[in-house]
């Protein structure tokens, strides 16, 4: 297979809060653009928290002449608020959008004029016609918000046809959960690339709390091996290394579109994940 008919890569980050992040992810950027990625993503605070701080690291890696895609979230937000960030957007020359639903600040009652992310796309197609490409979040294990897999499958293929261009899933560890998911959605419908995320295990107690906390299921035989390292971090990292690759194999040989990773801020498990599967 050519480089360029490869399955594309994407590479997520967050709003670094200090000069000296943002230095230091100007540096990551340029690490990992030898993989070639397709675009680099920049989360987005509950309630438009970090939204001054997505703006900036968007617009520095656009500097540096790399795609990138801010978050939106929708949840807490007027028409008129949501108009005024894609406008400051355009005028950095971005196209391309991750929408979300998002959560409110805590402490906040206040919902606003959006309820899901599929009337945030419905209104920026509504509003701009195709001048973004919009993609939208999955989840392969269903949100953690939902008690029905059946009624987060319809969310998730109203939210494709409501104009998303394609998908990224929350991180997972079971392929599975994916093909499966992916399956359904085509019943219902969707023929949008459908994009794995993948978190590689840069620190196993905070991957852990994060897969607690938005239901995602470790394979126990990851935690088992995982947990036994104890503080060995050099067998942490070759084994989570060695777990990654085999699902990204697993993925993109099943015919997954792509590969979507959450970098944390960080280059070296990409880039070695990166080089292991050809990049």
């Amino acid at each position: 297979m050519g480089a360029d008919s490869r399955p594309k890569l994407s590479i997520e980050f967050f709003p670094p809060n200090t000069p000296v992040g943002s230095e230091k992810l100007k540096a990551v950027v340029h690490e990992l653009s030898v993989l070639q990625p397709e675009f680099f993503s920049v989360t987005y605070g509950a309630g438009g928290s970090t939204r001054d701080k997505t703006l900036a690291t968007v617009r520095d890696i656009a500097a540096a002449g790399f795609e990138a895609a801010p978050h939106l979230s929708c949840v807490g937000s007027t028409r008129e608020g949501i108009a005024e960030i894609l406008a400051g957007y355009r005028a950095q020359g971005i196209h391309r959008l991750v929408a979300l639903r998002g959560d409110l600040p805590s402490g906040t009652a206040v919902a606003g004029e959006f309820r899901y992310a599929a009337e945030l796309v419905a209104f920026i197609r509504e509003t701009q016609g195709r001048d973004w490409h919009i993609e939208v979040a999955a989840y392969p294990e269903y949100h953690p918000e939902q008690r029905y897999a059946r009624r987060d499958l319809q969310h998730f293929a109203d939210k494709m046809k409501a104009g998303a261009d394609s998908a990224i899933t929350q991180f997972f560890f079971n392929p599975d959960a994916y093909f499966h998911f992916a399956e359904q959605a085509r019943a219902l419908g969707v023929a949008a690339p459908i994009v794995p995320g993948i978190m590689p295990f840069h620190n196993y107690a905070r991957v852990a709390q994060f897969a607690a906390r938005d239901g995602i299921e470790i394979p126990r035989w990851v935690a088992l091996k995982m947990e036994g390292y104890m503080d060995d971090a050099a067998s942490i990292r070759a084994f989570g290394l060695d777990v990654i690759t085999a699902l990204c194999e697993r993925l993109l040989a099943g015919g997954a579109p792509g590969l979507h990773f959450y970098a944390l801020n960080q280059s070296a498990l990409t880039l070695e994940i990166g080089r292991r599967l050809g990049y």
